[in-house]
């Protein structure tokens, strides 16, 4: 136990999907190297969802930061988010690094949100915890790590 770290010391938002007014499609966070994470977390907010619109939002993983072999990451996706019931709600979804296909080489992590129907509010927060090198915001403890996102203009203490 660590009585005086503070929750930024152990976890590092790695992307983001910013909030916006999605389209009818796919928008998805950058590819992020999660070598040196043993737990990932994705946090999905719908805000106000358009006229039958429909939300669904998974992990995704691919073996470098271009997406190569890009595929789903097995049993990490949302129950879709649909109108009648999704305006202003938050889902999490949580994921192991043993999850991933690293027999493989995949290391990479995304988060990727698709809303349906109609043009709807959407954003997503990728966070990386449980770090090998702490604390994680150190991008000194592994230079070819992508620690921290560009999306975080303060951590205040």
């Amino acid at each position: 136990m660590l009585p005086n770290a503070m929750m930024s010391d152990q976890l590092a938002i790695m992307d983001a999907v910013n909030p916006v007014s999605q389209a009818a499609g796919t928008v998805t966070s950058g590819w992020v190297n999660m070598a040196n994470f043993e737990r990932f977390l994705a946090t999905i907010i719908t805000g106000v969802l358009g006229a039958a619109a429909t939300d669904d939002a998974r992990l995704q993983q691919a073996q470098d930061n271009s997406g190569t072999g890009a595929k789903d990451i097995a049993n990490k996706a949302i129950t879709q988010i649909v109108k009648a019931t999704g305006d202003n709600k938050t889902a999490m979804i949580n994921c192991r690094d043993d999850e991933l296909d690293v027999a493989n080489s995949f290391a990479f992590v995304r988060v990727s949100t698709t809303v349906g129907t109609a043009a709807s509010l959407v954003g997503a927060l990728l966070q990386a915890g449980v770090a090998r090198f702490a604390p994680p915001k150190d991008a000194g403890a592994s230079p070819a790590i992508n620690l921290g996102s560009a999306n975080v203009v303060q951590i205040v203490s």
